[in-house]
């Protein structure tokens, strides 16, 4: 709470030098913003571009950014801004006064199906870009769909397949066959031991805080592909190239 006061304090002596800043508007007048590149990769999946993003998209842990005055300029000019709520900027934002916590909307930042669909319609329809979303998010379930079609087809859900927990519901999505689950802390020696013993077939870990090494000494015959969760940029189908990578990693593996 202490902190969480200095940090507002300083920030409140600060925006008057930054107040005057221009902030960048999408093309039909409305401002954007993001907190981090997850969350603006699902706005761009439904149809919303040009978002301003506070984390710098090539953070390993964009949700642990401090929030900076310039930066609370942004949210306060925005007309809409998109979190996934447990950022560490939140506390700030949520404390200030002048953000109007009505023009805050939620975004849950989980790449299954099921929620990304929830995601795509409820920000276009805010947004009114029902028509692109339905195009982007169109290609993007038909990427989706064709994958668990041909991991069926190759028989991979009849693999074993250990995951890290930030990655296990995207994989259980696509119709893999996930028995147990690490992270996102440091492998146990309990997991070790579990997987020296089953054997797996599969491994996948998360790029963003990958663990799984040690899995490879004790069963070496075990696969390990390391997935992202998000991109480390912004625009140019930031999610859908995201995933696309994580699916070609697994089909361009022979079991």
């Amino acid at each position: 709470m202490k902190k969480t006061t200095v940090v507002l304090l300083m920030l409140v002596l600060a925006l008057s030098a930054v107040m005057a800043h221009p902030v960048t508007e999408i093309k039909d007048g409305k401002t954007y913003v993001a907190s981090t590149s997850w969350v603006a990769a699902i706005a761009e999946l439904a149809g919303i571009d040009d978002v301003v993003c506070i984390a710098p998209a090539n953070l390993k842990h964009p949700p642990e950014y401090e929030i900076t005055a310039e930066d609370m300029v942004k949210v306060i000019k925005a007309d809409l801004v998109m979190t996934a709520g447990y950022e560490r900027m939140m506390s700030t934002i949520n404390a200030a006064a002048e953000v109007d916590p009505a023009k805050i909307v939620k975004v849950k930042t989980t790449n299954t199906l099921a929620n990304l669909t929830n995601m795509v319609n409820m920000l276009s329809e805010i947004a009114g870009t029902q028509a692109v979303a339905a195009e982007r998010f169109g290609a993007y379930t038909q990427m989706i769909e064709e994958a668990k079609a041909k991991i069926k087809e190759l028989g991979y859900d009849k693999l074993t397949v250990f995951a890290n927990t930030n990655q296990a519901e995207l994989a259980k999505d696509l119709g893999l066959n996930v028995v147990a689950t690490f992270g996102a802390a440091p492998l146990t020696a309990e997991q070790i031991a579990d997987a020296a013993k089953n054997k797996y077939d599969l491994v996948i870990d998360n790029s963003h805080n990958p663990v799984a090494s040690p899995v490879s000494e004790v069963s070496p015959s075990s696969v390990i592909l390391v997935w992202s969760n998000f991109p480390d940029y912004l625009g140019n189908n930031a999610l859908y190239e995201v995933i696309s990578n994580n699916l070609k990693m697994l089909f361009e593996v022979k079991f």
